[in-house]
C-alpha cells in the first residue's frame, strides 16, 4: 500500500452510463471548475435554456412561466410590512388596519400571508405556531392610506387601496440580505452570530426599529439577556424569546403582512442539468452547501459547473471584511472555507474544518497556553482561570500556494482580533470590533494539544492526513448548542495573507471595510481586482521576504526560515495568478473578468473534506403526524415520511408509513418529534425532542412534566433534522385527569 503526502491523480474504472468520458477522482467536490457569472435575470433566461447556466442566484428569471427543464430551489426572502409613520391611536386599532388591508389585497397579495414574523422557514416556528395562530385571528378595521413601490404597488392599486396621497404609512419588503447586513459576521473563517437563521433573533432585527423608546428600552433589556445572558433551561429560554417577540409585534408600530419566498433556477436538463443539490432554507444557492453538494449529471467529477449571480461586484475582495455583496458572498462560499457550516435545513452549524470533541470544566489554564491581547499571543504563566475547555479536532490541509498549515494560521486570528478589534489604538477596524466582539468577550486563552497523523484508504492508496488537537479556554459558560461557535481554532487564510493585509492597512495603503475606508480616504483593501492596490502588496511582499518577517504574535511560533518559504511561496503565487487570494479552500480563484470569475477545483490530497462529504443534505425529506394515540401520560405518533427513489438521473419522492430503521443502516438524523406544551396565559411549560420509537411510533413522554390542568401540545416532525415549513399538529390535553 502506497501512503500518497504529494498532489496524486488517481484515475477510476469509468461506470457504464459515463463510458466514453475520462473521469478523474481528487479529494475534493464534484465539479472540476466553477464559473460565476455577473448576469441580471432577464439575461440569465436564455443562458440557463441552452444550458450555459446550471443555476441562478437571483431573481426568478422567467415570471411568465419556466420550460420544462428548469425547476426552483425556495428560500426566505423576506417580509412584507405595513410601517406607520406616526403611530397614532392605539395598537389595537394599528394591528386591525394590518388585517383589513392584507384581506383588501386577497388573491393579488404578492407574498405569502402570515403575521407573525417567526415564519415556516424559521426552525424555533414550532415554538412560536401559536402565537402565529393567534396574530391571524385578529380583527379587521378600516383599510390605511399607504406607500408603497414596485410590485406591492401594483397590487395595492389594482385592490383599490388609497394611495400616497396623505400616507398613514409605508408597504414595504425588508429583505433578509438587507436584514443581516452589518449583523451577519464572516469574517476569514468565523461565521456567526450562532443564531444567526433562528426566527426570535430575526424578529427582534425586524420590529426593534420601528419600536417607540420605552418599549425599545424594554425589549432591549429582553434582547440582551437572551443573547448576552447565562445558558437558560429550555422551557425559560423559549418563554423568553416568545415574550421578546410578542413585546416587539405588540404594539403594531410594523405589522408584519407576510413573508416572500426567493425562487431560484436550477437546470434539470436529463443530461446536461445538475442534481444532487442541497440550497440553504435561507441564503438559497448562493451558500457555500450547494457548492459542496451539487454535481452535473453528465459529468459528476469533471465538467464546469456555470452559476449567475445578481448584479456584478461592488464590494473589495479581501477575507476580512470584503466579499460582502451577492458576487463577493458567491466567490467567497467556493474559496472560504469556515470552520463550521450552516445547516441548510433548520438554524444549526455543522462541523466543517474545526470540529468540536467535547465540552469541560475550564479551572486552571495551562502556563504554556497563549493569551491574544493587543496583537499578541502572550503564555497564559500561573493563575490564569477559565470557566470552559473546548477541544477542537482541526482538519489541516495545505494552502492553494502549497504551503502546509501550521498552528500559527490556526491561531494568528486570535492575534489579530485582539489587535484590529479594540477601539482607541491606531490599529482599529469598527466591522472587525463588531465581528469579533463576542470571540473577545468569550476566549481566555487557545493551546496546542498535539498533531496527529492519520491515515484514509482510497482504493490501493492510502492518504496522510494531518489533524490538529486544540485546546480553546472561554471565559463563560456557553450554551452547549452555541458553544462550538465561539471562538473555533481556525482560518483558511494564512498568516502571512493576513499579514500582508495588516502592513497595507498600516502603511495607508487601504482598509479592511468599507466604512473605515471611506473615513480615512484610502481604498477598500481588494487582493484581487484593483491594479494598484495589487502593485502596492507586491513590493511590500518583497520587502517582508527580504526581512523574513514575522509578526510579532508568531515570534515563538514560527522561525525566520520558515517565515521566508511562506514570503516566497505568496510571491511565486502572486505571479503565476496575478492575485494574493490564498486561501485553503476546496476551490481557489483563477481568472477575473468584468463578466465572471472562474474557480478551479483545488486538486490536493490534503485537502481532508472529499466526494460525499455532504451528500447528506441533498434531498431533504419531510415527516407527517398521521395520527396520535394518547396512553397514559404518553403520546404515541404515527407518523408518515418521504423516501427518495432514484432511477438513473431522474428520481421522485415517495410518502410511506415510518419504518424503525434495520440495525446497521444510518441517516443524518433520526425521525425526531418537537414538541412545546402551552398552557394558561401562552406560557410555555415544557418542550423538549424525542426520538424514542417503540412499536414502530415515536414516544412523547410527559410523565412528571405537568401540573394538573388544560394544556395544548404543538407537535411537528422532522427527519434528517429538516424543519423547513413544517407540518404542525396542536393536540388539547388535560394533565392530571
Amino acid at each position: 500500500m502506497r501512503v500518497v503526502t504529494a498532489v496524486v491523480a488517481v484515475f477510476l474504472l469509468v461506470p457504464p452510463a459515463w463510458a466514453g468520458h475520462e473521469l478523474t477522482f481528487y479529494p475534493s467536490f464534484y465539479p472540476q471548475e466553477i464559473t460565476i457569472r455577473w448576469v441580471e435575470p432577464r439575461a440569465a433566461a436564455p443562458l440557463l435554456v441552452k444550458n450555459a447556466l446550471h443555476a441562478y442566484a437571483g431573481a426568478d428569471p422567467f415570471p411568465a412561466g419556466a420550460p420544462e427543464k428548469v425547476r426552483y430551489a425556495e428560500s426566505l426572502r423576506g417580509w412584507v410590512v405595513l410601517t406607520f409613520r406616526r403611530p397614532a391611536g392605539d395598537a389595537a386599532a394599528r394591528c386591525a388596519a394590518g388585517t383589513a388591508l392584507v384581506g383588501a389585497l386577497g388573491a393579488r397579495a404578492p407574498f405569502v400571508v402570515h403575521p407573525w414574523p417567526v415564519t415556516p422557514y424559521h426552525d424555533d416556528y414550532v415554538q412560536q405556531y401559536d402565537l402565529a395562530q393567534r396574530a391571524r385571528e385578529r380583527a379587521a378595521g378600516t383599510v390605511p392610506r399607504v406607500q408603497a413601490a414596485g410590485p406591492l404597488a401594483r397590487a395595492l392599486a389594482g385592490a383599490g387601496v388609497p394611495g400616497a396621497d396623505g400616507a398613514e404609512a409605508a408597504v414595504e419588503e425588508i429583505t433578509l440580505p438587507s436584514l443581516l447586513d452589518g449583523v451577519e459576521t464572516r469574517m476569514a473563517g468565523w461565521h456567526g452570530p450562532p443564531w444567526l437563521k433562528e426566527g426570535w433573533f430575526q424578529a427582534w432585527l425586524l420590529q426593534a426599529p420601528a419600536l417607540p423608546p420605552a418599549t425599545r428600552r424594554a425589549a432591549d433589556e429582553a434582547f440582551r439577556r437572551r443573547a448576552e445572558g447565562a445558558p437558560l433551561p429550555p422551557v425559560e429560554r423559549i418563554n423568553l424569546e416568545r415574550r421578546l417577540v410578542t413585546l416587539a409585534t405588540a404594539g403594531c408600530e410594523r405589522v408584519v403582512l407576510g413573508y416572500t419566498l426567493r425562487r431560484e433556477a436550477l437546470d434539470d436538463d436529463y443530461s446536461d442539468g445538475v442534481e444532487n443539490i442541497a440550497v440553504d432554507s435561507q441564503a438559497g444557492v448562493a451558500s457555500p452547501i450547494f457548492l459542496r453538494t451539487v454535481k452535473l449529471k453528465d459529468f459528476p467529477w469533471n465538467g464546469w459547473l456555470h452559476v449567475g449571480v445578481a448584479g456584478a461586484p461592488r464590494a473589495a475582495w479581501n477575507p476580512v471584511a470584503g466579499f460582502s455583496d451577492p458576487a463577493g458572498r458567491a466567490v467567497w462560499a467556493a474559496v472560504g472555507d469556515p470552520a463550521l457550516l450552516l445547516d441548510p435545513d433548520n438554524a444549526r452549524f455543522v462541523p466543517n474544518r474545526a470540529r468540536l470533541q467535547s465540552i469541560e470544566d475550564g479551572g486552571d489554564v495551562p502556563v504554556d497556553a497563549l493569551v491574544p491581547a493587543g496583537g499578541a499571543l502572550k503564555p497564559a504563566g500561573p493563575g490564569v482561570t477559565a470557566r470552559t475547555k473546548l477541544v477542537y479536532r482541526v482538519l489541516l490541509s495545505n494552502f492553494h500556494d502549497g504551503q502546509s498549515m501550521s498552528v500559527a494560521d490556526v491561531l494568528y486570528p486570535y492575534a489579530f482580533a485582539s489587535r484590529w478589534g479594540v477601539g482607541g489604538t491606531r490599529d482599529y477596524d469598527p466591522e472587525v470590533e463588531r465581528a469579533t466582539a463576542a470571540l473577545r468577550q468569550a476566549l481566555a486563552a487557545a493551546r496546542l494539544r498535539r498533531v496527529d497523523t492519520e491515515l484514509r484508504d482510497v482504493g490501493d492508496v492510502q492518504i496522510r492526513y494531518q489533524v490538529a488537537h486544540v485546546e480553546v479556554y472561554l471565559k463563560t459558560a456557553p450554551d452547549s448548542r452555541y458553544a462550538a461557535t465561539l471562538a473555533p481554532p481556525w482560518s483558511p487564510v494564512p498568516w502571512q495573507v493576513l499579514a500582508l493585509m495588516e502592513q497595507a492597512v498600516g502603511r495607508g495603503l487601504g482598509a479592511f471595510s468599507e466604512r473605515e475606508a471611506r473615513r480615512r480616504g484610502v481604498p477598500w483593501l481588494d487582493l484581487v481586482r484593483e491594479a494598484r492596490t495589487r502593485a502596492a502588496l507586491a513590493a511590500l511582499a518583497a520587502e517582508l521576504e527580504r526581512r523574513a518577517w514575522v509578526p510579532e504574535a508568531l515570534r515563538g511560533l514560527v522561525t525566520t526560515d520558515e517565515a521566508r518559504r511562506r514570503w516566497q511561496a505568496l510571491r511565486e503565487f502572486q505571479r503565476r495568478t496575478g492575485h494574493f487570494l490564498v486561501t485553503a479552500g476546496p476551490y481557489q480563484l483563477g481568472r477575473v473578468t468584468a463578466e465572471s470569475a472562474t474557480l478551479p477545483v483545488f486538486r490536493d490530497f490534503t485537502y481532508p473534506l472529499g466526494v460525499g462529504s455532504f451528500d447528506q443534505f441533498a434531498f431533504p425529506l419531510r415527516a407527517y403526524v398521521k395520527a396520535v394515540e394518547r396512553r397514559g401520560d404518553r403520546l404515541d405518533v404515527q407518523a408518515d415520511v418521504e423516501n427518495v427513489e432514484k432511477a438513473g438521473r431522474s428520481y421522485k419522492i415517495l410518502r410511506e408509513p415510518f419504518k424503525p430503521q434495520p440495525a446497521g443502516e444510518r441517516t443524518r438524523e433520526p425521525l425526531t418529534a418537537h414538541w412545546t406544551v402551552v398552557g394558561p396565559g401562552d406560557e410555555v411549560a415544557a418542550a423538549g425532542a424525542s426520538r424514542d420509537v417503540q412499536g414502530g411510533r415515536l414516544v412523547v413522554d410527559l410523565a412528571g412534566r405537568l401540573r394538573p390542568g388544560a394544556y395544548r401540545v404543538v407537535l411537528a416532525l422532522a427527519l434528517n433534522g429538516n424543519l423547513v415549513n413544517p407540518e404542525v399538529k396542536v393536540l388539547s390535553y388535560r394533565a392530571g385527569d
